[in-house]
């Protein structure tokens, strides 16, 4: 219902006054007195059709620029306002041949007899000026354009996803220098072969009332940073005992690296893979799996050329392939960490950390958290903000196309990460989670690798499956090694921040806003750090 409005204006004209009357009468009933009132009526009235006349070519403009139609004031007015009064919906003005054009598949179109398309849009405007071509030839134009530009982007972007993991797979040579320099330091200077840990306090190795952490690794620069922030940011830095454990090669420079840069007052052990007599009698499962699963790699997946050449899958998921080649999935340290238990038969709880974390806070408090029987405290991957990264559940990583996966699990259950986790090793030892990782890796090399994605976390995901305590988000930052979404100032509100991905804080690959919270643990006045070019950007 439309009330009518009045309209008071005053004799000196400085005041407008707008009210509601009693009907459309009454608003435009005037008295004429004189002749004075007259001129002011007919002034009134003027003044009324300027707003009139200035909705309408409002309304007519609004039209004309959407349409580029033309026609007149008042059939634009009608054309308008009346399907709105009659209350109808105006119809597209699109021609249904270009959504004909638009919705038939790409793979109907030849490549060869495909219309040279413009390689920009300044380009597509300027032929459909010049050329004035009917629907169809636009929509097809515009198709081919798009369409070309997808394939360029996607070619583009698994290039940039080939040559990160090229980057990320590769040692730099900084670091290759600074193990070539300790392994010398170790051969020619004592002090470099220093009892890790003295004497005196090899006791605390195997005594529950310290704060134990295992840290597995062959990066000596990696596993410096993650030791100082730990000890750095520790209330009590006089419990800590760290055992890195490292292979063979990488013994020497390690416990070189350490033994000239001692942590004090917390205590350190460096120990090679070869130094455990459990690992060293008869034969090892996670050896046996490791050679077997690397053989049936190079032997179906065909590496990251046949990735690449993949046409059909996404950019995203040839990524996913491509970081689960790393080195890192197949080396041995990733490995290990299964063989807790056994490595440290003292030990009741350990908190392990991978070498690409850096610990910004104290994690004492872990040891009060009540695991209520649990062997794994993670932190779940499928709730956060970030819906890239917290977005993890079991169909991310197992294949549930397969029967054998799809009956014995859920794919909407929460996953959880690697890189943080708390192990209660005393509960561990009253389970089969080893038995069921070895089951399970044997099932993948049976099934062609087809259970799951490549890398270890599936495997975990599964031999761990019932047996996890989810422990709270601050104590695990995910992602800063894959995406740059996340802020320095986000980053340090973590008390454990994780540069999972190919973006490693070492490389050259990775993101210059994050490295910082890396590159603050690293001395770089340090003789060794400076003779191989380490620099902090």
């Amino acid at each position: 219902m439309i009330k009518a409005m009045q309209l008071h204006i005053s004799p000196s004209l400085r005041h407008v006054t707008v009210l509601p009357a009693k009907g459309v009468k009454e608003f435009i009933k005037v008295k004429v007195g004189s002749k004075r009132l007259s001129y002011r009526m007919i002034f009134y009235c003027l003044l009324f059709l300027t707003f009139l006349l200035r909705f309408v070519f409002v309304l007519t403009a609004i039209d004309t620029i959407d349409g580029e139609r033309k026609c007149s004031t008042l059939g634009c007015l009608g054309k308008r306002i009346g399907p709105r009064i009659l209350g109808k919906r105006l119809e597209s003005t699109v021609p249904e041949v270009i959504y004909q054009v638009l919705e038939e598949p790409s793979e109907q179109i030849d490549t060869q007899t495909r219309p040279e398309s413009p390689q920009t849009l300044e380009e597509f405007i300027a032929e459909m000026k010049n050329g004035r071509p009917d629907a169809k030839t636009f929509a097809v134009k515009l198709k081919a354009m798009v369409t070309q530009l997808e394939e360029r982007t996607r070619t583009a972007k698994i290039q940039e996803y080939l040559y990160r993991h090229v980057a990320s797979s590769s040692i730099p040579k900084q670091l290759h220098c600074l193990a070539l320099k300790l392994a010398h330091e170790h051969s020619t200077n004592s002090n470099a072969r220093l009892q890790l840990p003295s004497p005196e306090l090899v006791p605390a190795l195997v005594d529950n009332s310290y704060f134990h952490f295992v840290l597995a690794s062959d990066n000596i620069l990696a596993a410096s940073v993650v030791a100082s922030s730990l000890v750095q940011n520790f209330n009590r830095p006089e419990k800590i005992v760290l055992h890195i454990i490292t292979d063979r090669k990488t013994y020497a420079p390690m416990h070189a690296w350490f033994s000239l840069h001692p942590l004090t007052p917390a205590i350190i052990e460096v120990k090679g893979l070869h130094h455990f007599d459990w690992f060293t009698k008869g034969k090892v499962p996670v050896m046996e799996a490791m050679e077997k699963d690397q053989k049936a790699r190079s032997q179906f997946r065909g590496g990251s050329s046949a990735i690449v050449a993949n046409k059909t899958e996404k950019p995203k998921i040839i990524a996913a392939k491509l970081q689960a080649l790393s080195p890192k999935y197949n080396s041995l340290m990733n490995h290990i960490r299964i063989h807790l238990p056994e490595l440290f038969p003292s030990l009741d709880k350990v908190v392990f950390l991978d070498d690409d974390i850096v610990v910004q806070t104290d994690l004492s408090p872990l040891w009060d958290i009540d695991m209520n029987g649990k062997v794994n405290g993670a932190v779940e991957t499928c709730r956060g903000e970030d819906k890239y990264v917290m977005s993890k559940r079991f169909k991310s990583y197992l294949n549930f196309s397969h029967p054998l996966i799809a009956k014995h699990f859920d794919p909407s259950e929460c996953a959880w990460a690697y890189g943080m986790n708390i192990f209660d090793l005393e509960a561990w030892r009253n389970t089969n989670i080893s038995r069921t990782y070895y089951y399970w890796l044997q099932q993948n090399l049976m099934s062609d690798l087809s259970l799951w994605q490549l890398g270890t976390l599936p495997p975990g995901l599964i031999a761990f499956h019932g047996h996890v305590h989810p422990i709270d988000p601050f104590w695990h930052m995910l992602g800063l090694g894959y995406q740059d979404n996340t802020t320095i100032a986000e980053a340090k509100t973590a008390g454990v921040i994780h540069f999972n991905g190919r973006a490693k804080p070492w490389l050259d690959i990775a993101f210059p806003q994050l490295r910082p919270l890396w590159t603050k643990y690293v001395n770089f006045s340090d003789k060794l750090i400076k003779s191989c070019h380490i620099r902090a950007s």
